[in-house]
């Protein structure tokens, strides 16, 4: 599993966990965790997308 995968997994986990909450400070914990999640997910996405761009354009030399 990548990194990208587990931070999308953990942003599942913390959505079912928002569904769950009875309490709404509890509920908004969750979502903000799982909206960190996937913004860490998104990034770890870009780099990689980068790094693969730069590879390439290294090859090309």
């Amino acid at each position: 599993m990548t990194p990208a995968e587990t931070y999308r997994a953990n942003a599942a986990a913390q959505r079912e966990a928002a569904e769950a909450a009875s309490l709404a400070n509890r509920r908004e914990m969750h979502v903000r965790a799982a909206e960190t999640w996937d913004a860490m997910a998104e990034a770890t996405e870009d780099t990689s997308a980068r790094a693969l761009v730069n590879a390439a354009a290294k090859a090309g030399r």
